[in-house]
């Protein structure tokens, strides 16, 4: 007997759950797939609304189902109980669930006499390649994250250096944090999600690709700005990174800038469906060992290109799949993302979003990528 697909999450936190349903509720829905039909069970709080935008084909009453396992019983049905009841009324006995389903939940299930089984791989493989719907969400993520982008840019070009480096935006000392927030209310205000997490990283902290960033900006510093908003409509995510220096910066800051830019390039090119990921970055790791930055640990501190060349974007901000795991189809919605992070010059990361077609990648981003401001 084929075995139906059953999930308990909530769609705001588990992205298969909003990919299942493209229903948005904050807390843990039931859902389930057999051969023939997608089905949820929700409470009363949410049935009606689930019923008129659940793409799903029918929205069952958690409430009505429970008084019916309840029958003349004294005790209302545990939840187990409930739902095992309706497991069996959807001929769904034996079901695959995520490998991070609950474990409580499933031990209770077991009890009632349902058999699980986790998934091996992605519990929805059709997650990995993107419908032109998908992309079109992609798309409109990618703007809201441009619009952060773009503040950033003006802000950092009405910043006035003074003479120990430091940058003043109006009366106040342009700062990591104050440039996020002036990026991430211009997220929200363009409608999507910010959390927070913006990475605005200037001089040494450049070199850590994931450190938020923190205290004064300067002048002639790199400042690497990765901004990856969700879109508050569709619960897509958009990415983009860029890397600037406010003012003239050194001739060792533009090879590192320019060779990092040349090895996205070089990235982007050579993906083609069929085209395995990981020989385009040794490619790119290899180019820039060349170009005089080799990938090494100095001084216990990595140095060089040590991450991935990108990832799957979508539901998940990092999704399947790695640049690296790849073999890449028509569909794949990718970032290309190398960096190249020099302790005591800076850090430089340039992340553009691509679609694989039939022909090669297309860039979805749209935005410029200005150096100098």
């Amino acid at each position: 007997m084929p075995r139906s697909k059953f999930l308990i999450a909530s769609s705001e936190t588990s992205a298969d759950m909003l990919y299942a349903t493209g229903f948005r509720a904050p807390d843990a829905m039931i859902f389930l797939q057999t051969e023939e039909e997608k089905l949820l069970l929700l409470s009363d709080l949410e049935v009606d609304r689930g019923r008129a935008q659940a793409n799903v084909d029918r929205v069952d009453s958690y409430s009505e189902f429970a008084e019916r396992v309840q029958g003349r019983k004294k005790n209302a049905p545990t939840q187990a109980a409930v739902l095992a009841a309706w497991l069996r009324e959807n001929s769904s006995e034996k079901v695959i669930v995520p490998a991070d389903f609950p474990i409580g939940i499933a031990r209770d299930l077991k009890k009632e006499g349902i058999r699980l089984k986790p998934s091996k791989g992605l519990f929805f493989p059709g997650r990995e390649t993107k419908s032109p719907s998908e992309v079109r969400a992609i798309e409109a993520a990618l703007r809201i994250a441009e619009a952060g982008m773009a503040r950033a840019m003006e802000v950092l070009a009405a910043a006035v250096p003074r003479k120990d480096g430091r940058l003043f935006f109006g009366r106040r000392v342009l700062t990591s944090e104050l440039l996020r927030v002036e990026i991430e209310t211009t997220i929200v205000r363009a409608g999507g999600e910010a959390r927070g997490d913006t990475i605005v990283a200037g001089g040494e902290q450049a070199c850590d690709p994931h450190g938020r960033g923190m205290g004064p900006l300067r002048a002639r510093e790199l400042i690497i700005i990765d901004i990856f908003p969700r879109d508050a409509r569709s619960g897509y995510y958009g990415d983009i990174t860029r890397t600037v220096v406010r003012g003239a910066a050194s001739s060792a800051q533009r090879k590192l800038w320019e060779t990092c830019l040349a090895g996205q390039k070089m990235a982007a090119e050579k993906m083609k469906p069929g085209v395995p990921g990981v020989g385009i970055h040794d490619e790119v790791k290899s180019y820039f060992s060349e170009q005089g930055y080799p990938t090494e640990r100095r001084n216990g501190r990595w140095q060089g290109f040590f991450h991935g060349t990108g990832h799957g974007l979508g539901l998940e901000i990092h999704e399947a799949p790695r640049f690296a795991a790849a073999t890449f189809l028509p569909g794949h919605v990718m970032t290309i993302e190398p960096g190249i992070y020099i302790p005591g010059l800076g850090g430089v990361r340039h992340e553009d979003v691509a679609l694989v077609t039939d022909r090669g990648a297309r860039f979805l981003t749209k935005a410029p990528k200005p150096f100098e401001i």
